[in-house]
């Protein structure tokens, strides 16, 4: 039966039904054509990270899906873990093929994608009512070799440069540009004794952090194409520029760090400059911390090639294939883009829209903050679609991708090379070779 051309004719959804009904043929009418599917399933399971404006857990467990939950006769149960965790639980999951219903990711989990369900009906329903997602959301759960969307991102959270603005207003410098961090951070840690704060650690900043500087120095781990390009001239560069940040900046502890260390050092007055979204300030505004005031918010930094940098977190959802409950996971996500306004605002600016007309005036809240100081502090992230980018970039966010950046492959390399455990050149040899053999592996899988 061709629903399309059964919808060109005027008839509803419900007519499908009937129809289909009749002729025995509900279930393959797709999977937002079923009578009240929320009902039949009784339960949805959700597995969350810890967010870290603490404001949108408590708005998305305690309102928003207790409201979804009553509207659609379904228990929904919200699960919340370290970000640290998720992927060794989805690992988990997946070997036991039993879990949660909706697994939220905090990158393009593209290595799953076998054992998830296709979002392309997911997407194409909320294009429906609020056009086509961003190209950042695109390029980060489509995989254009099957076709098929892997994952369905609602949000993405912004990455700016966050500056102490009284240290670097003493120096008489901004921190635009990577060759104006380096000098400046300099300037500082010799004067103030506070270094620049960007990791060179086994953590998700660390490697969000080194893909701003290669893609800004023209460095790429793969090619528009999905080939692989890491080793390069300007990879090179960009290693020895790190090296020398490292050195003149920075101290050894940031080959330490975690996730959380850059906020708490900043926090702390103990970082001049680090990359990270804008849980840095909230949290001082909202634990009325006054060192929140000297800290201002840039774009991403200029490079030799390119001023660019990477979404901080790619918040991303998958249903697996093994869910009890998929109906009612695909209709969450639908209901939950309508919806998403409730969540920017919940989040206090840190989900930002994958579609952009949930939220058509984003410009206008960003540009007044009741909380920040100077209120328009957030501002700066009106135009920030204009230099963030994808993992992967230019590329699509592939299984190869995102099996080089979980398993810290150019974390190391980095580190590597800025303490002078190898040469760059050698750091660089090392991580091609590894590179080479995962986009081996997932070639032969047929997944790139």
């Amino acid at each position: 039966m061709d629903t399309h051309k059964l919808r060109r004719r005027g008839l509803s959804r419900r007519d499908i039904i009937k129809t289909a009904a009749a002729a025995g043929t509900v279930a393959s009418v797709g999977p937002f054509f079923h009578v009240n599917p929320a009902k039949a399933a009784k339960t949805l399971k959700i597995i969350q990270w810890s967010h870290f404006v603490p404001a949108y857990d408590k708005w998305f467990n305690n309102e928003y899906t207790k409201e979804w939950g009553k509207k659609n006769d379904t228990e929904v149960i919200v699960d919340n873990i370290n970000l640290a965790l998720l992927e060794s639980r989805a690992a988990a999951e997946v070997s036991a093929q039993k879990g949660h219903d909706l697994f939220f990711f905090l990158l393009p989990p593209s290595v799953f994608e076998d054992q998830v369900v296709p979002m392309n009906d997911v997407y194409a329903e909320c294009e429906k009512k609020h056009g086509k997602a961003i190209d950042l959301a695109i390029k980060s759960t489509y995989n254009p070799k099957t076709k098929k969307y892997f994952a369905f991102s609602d949000s993405f959270v912004p990455d700016p440069i966050n500056y102490r603005i009284d240290l670097w207003g003493d120096i008489g410098m901004k921190p635009d540009s990577w060759d104006e961090i380096r000098t400046g951070g300099k300037k500082i840690k010799d004067k103030h004794k506070i270094p620049v704060g960007i990791g060179l650690s086994a953590e998700i900043d660390t490697a969000v952090a080194m893909r701003a500087i290669m893609y800004a120095f023209g460095s790429h781990e793969q090619d528009a194409e999905g080939n692989l390009t890491i080793n390069s001239p300007q990879t090179l560069e960009a290693l020895k520029f790190v090296k020398a940040l490292f050195e003149e900046t920075m101290t050894p502890e940031v080959l330490a760090w975690d996730a959380s260390s850059n906020n708490r050092q900043m926090l702390a007055g103990r970082s001049s400059l680090v990359l990270n979204a804008i849980s840095i300030t909230r949290t001082g505004e909202n634990n009325k911390m006054a060192i929140h005031e000297k800290i201002g918010l840039a774009k991403a930094a200029k490079g030799p090639v390119r001023r660019i940098g990477l979404e901080h977190v790619m918040d991303c959802y998958v249903i697996w294939k093994f869910s009890e409950n998929i109906p009612g996971a695909q209709k969450f996500l639908v209901d939950y883009i309508d919806n998403f306004k409730q969540a920017f605002l919940a989040s206090e600016f840190y989900n930002f829209p994958c579609f952009a007309k949930t939220v058509p005036d984003l410009k206008q809240l960003i540009a007044k903050d009741s909380k920040a100081v100077p209120p328009n502090k957030y501002a700066v992230l009106e135009d920030v679609l204009d230099w963030a980018t994808n993992i992967g970039y230019p590329g699509y966010s592939t299984a190869a991708i995102s099996d080089t950046y979980q398993t810290w492959l150019l974390n190391t390399m980095f580190a590597e090379a800025a303490t002078g455990a190898e040469t760059p050149e050698d750091a660089l040899k090392r991580a091609d070779a590894k590179m080479k053999a995962i986009w081996a592996k997932w070639k032969a899988r047929n997944l790139i």
